[in-house]
């Protein structure tokens, strides 16, 4: 059992996809090397040879639009042509998609995505859980993203705490977290409220998650800390899971986390390569989020290390794949699949609903691939009820084992 979650993808790895918005954007922080834009304008610019503001330019007036037939039977899909300066390159595909707000969603919704709304009823376990969590003063990202599994998770008595407040730094467009460049210091009492929340719900497994806080100097890693070593002092046999940003790609920060006691270190990818820079939040990459995922392993090497991608963004299945690859070549445990759902119209559109037998695939391809979990499906989030159970299990197995073999 756990504490299930995710609204859209969330560890809150936000985006802005504008890359003339990523260009007033400063990355620098004291002492560390700036990461972001001026790293991805230069490369741009390297493979195409044209000035930044011709490419500016370009990407707001690809406004392609497009119209193609579903295996389910829906029509239409979010999402334009990519820029010229893609297409021009040699190296990349033709053909290829990517997401806009405002952009043409899919005709009606596929029978797949059809889920029960929470009980509403006073004696619900949805309506403990979420009494509980109020008289705690604490949040979930479950509410916060308009996650659409709430009502099992809640129901099932589960849901994800949001450490850090409710307000991010970034400016994330698949996410409907509030937002704001200078938040409310984090509480100080908040881990300890977190470990007496868990202990009264008597749950075995716990996923705790944040908005990005890049106005921290570390990122928030010490309070994520704190709150796992409560947890574990009030309860050594639970099973703790960090869904954490990418700290700016400070390694003391991974560093401060892997090592507090936790037992599964998530970090989501959020996307393939190509359309990070159209998904994420320019402070946020594809690199970066691979080394924060394989620091956290070099420095506590027993560590589980999850990611998770939502699907339905533009993406073809050979990116996909090659995103498994890399995952693989950091030793990353566990991956996850789900479909990005629009959570307003102020979101990215919708490219296309990816079908459960796509969804299939994948599975089974990470898991030949030698992923120790897969999960993926149309309403699979980076955390959630089954796939913890699972997680549960199998550490708990191979400790186990371990323990006998020592």
């Amino acid at each position: 059992m756990a504490i299930g979650k995710q609204g859209q993808g969330f560890c809150c790895a936000a985006f802005f996809f504008l890359i003339a918005f990523a260009q007033g954007w400063s990355t620098k922080r004291p002492g560390k090397t700036p990461v972001g834009t001026a790293k991805i304008n230069s490369h741009i610019q390297a493979s195409t040879h044209l000035p930044m503001a011709t490419l500016e330019e370009d990407c707001k007036s690809s406004i392609g639009s497009y119209v193609e037939r579903r295996g389910d039977g829906s029509s239409g899909g979010g999402g334009v042509d990519m820029p010229r300066w893609f297409a021009n390159n040699k190296t990349m595909m033709e053909n290829l998609r990517r997401p806009k707000v405002g952009a043409e969603m899919p005709q009606g919704r596929p029978d797949w995505f059809k889920v029960p709304g929470p009980s509403q009823r006073p004696d619900s376990r949805y309506s403990i859980v979420k009494e509980s969590l109020q008289n705690l003063n604490l949040n979930t990202v479950c509410e916060e993203a308009q996650c659409p599994n709430i009502g099992e998770c809640w129901n099932g008595g589960t849901g994800t705490i949001m450490l850090l407040g409710d307000t991010c730094t970034r400016g994330c467009m698949f996410c409907a977290v509030n937002t704001a460049s200078k938040p409310p210091p984090p509480d100080p009492f908040e881990p300890f409220q977190t470990a007496e929340a868990v202990v009264q719900w008597g749950v075995d497994y716990i996923v705790l998650t944040s908005v990005d806080r890049d106005d921290l100097p570390d990122g928030g890693a010490q309070h994520f800390a704190h709150t796992v070593e409560l947890l574990k002092m009030k309860k050594p046999e639970l099973l703790v899971e960090c869904l954490v940003s990418d700290f700016q790609g400070d390694d003391e920060s991974v560093a401060t986390l892997a090592r507090s006691g936790l037992d599964v270190y998530a970090h989501n990818m959020e996307t393939v390569e190509r359309l990070q820079s159209f998904v994420r939040d320019p402070r946020a990459n594809y690199h970066q989020s691979l080394q924060t995922l394989a620091h956290a392993k070099k420095v506590t090497p027993m560590l589980y290390t999850k990611t998770s991608l939502m699907l339905g963004l533009g993406e073809t299945d050979d990116e996909v794949i090659q995103t498994m690859k890399d995952l693989r070549s950091i030793d990353v445990d566990v991956v996850t699949f789900g479909q990005y759902l629009r959570p307003t119209e102020r979101h990215l559109s919708v490219v296309e609903y990816v079908t459960p037998k796509k969804f299939d695939y994948f599975k089974q391809v990470g898991q030949d691939m030698g992923f120790k979990y897969v999960a993926s499906g149309p309403l699979v989030r980076s955390s959630y009820k089954a796939g913890e159970f699972y997680l549960q299990h199998m550490i708990q197995k191979e400790r186990q084992q371990q323990a006998r073999l020592s």
